[in-house]
């Protein structure tokens, strides 16, 4: 009942509550990445959500666009802004997604949705990571966030399905709170957040 209900339920409300409270800090950073990114201070991404299906995240910009003489993007950590780094490392780059999680398109807490190119890499396990809304923290996020490997990460995700429950998740609402004021696992090493999934090796 939980799974398929009440979930969305106290998603839609906590989400919704979160983002009136949090709006001041909206605005600001808001306005602070417009000045920051000649007016751009969102992108929208197609990422899988549940079942596979493709919705557009909502996210704060705090890369810049710029690009070396082949025009091929420069790695993150050269286009990571001041501002975007602020923002990533305070974790207030997570504010816009509360927006999908008020649309439907996610949850509090579930597998972090990733890059729509993925998709083919994953193995039939791995996959499962699917099988539930993705969300704006998760299992795997207060386990080591970026510095665990993708594959830590997966197993995390996929133990994350099996063993949903509103005690796990407020758990994890509770440990995301600890791991935004200690600043831990916001990057992997020589990193601005994480390489690239290659498949599993």
């Amino acid at each position: 009942m939980y799974r398929h209900f009440f979930k969305y339920l106290i998603d839609f409300i906590l989400a919704f509550i979160a983002f009136v409270l949090l709006s001041p800090i909206f605005l600001a950073v808001t306005l602070a990445l417009l000045i920051a990114n000649n007016g751009k201070p969102f992108f929208l991404q197609a990422r899988p959500g549940k079942d596979q299906r493709i919705f557009k995240v909502i996210k704060y910009k705090t890369m810049n666009d710029k690009r070396d003489t082949q025009g091929v993007l420069l790695p993150d950590a050269d286009r990571m802004t001041k501002i975007g780094s602020l923002v990533r490392k305070s974790s207030l780059d997570e504010i816009p997604q509360l927006l999908n999680v008020i649309k439907g398109d996610m949850s509090l807490v579930g597998p972090r949705p990733l890059l729509v190119e993925y998709l083919p890499l994953y193995s039939a396990l791995q996959a499962r990571r699917h099988e539930v809304r993705p969300g704006i923290t998760g299992w795997a996020q207060i386990n080591g966030r970026n510095t665990i490997t993708w594959e830590q990460k997966f197993a995390y995700d996929v133990w994350y399905v099996d063993h949903m429950s509103f005690w796990l998740d407020i758990k994890i609402l509770f440990m995301t709170v600890l791991k935004v004021f200690k600043r831990e696992g916001i990057s992997q090493e020589g990193q601005a957040t994480i390489e690239k999934f290659k498949g599993t090796r």
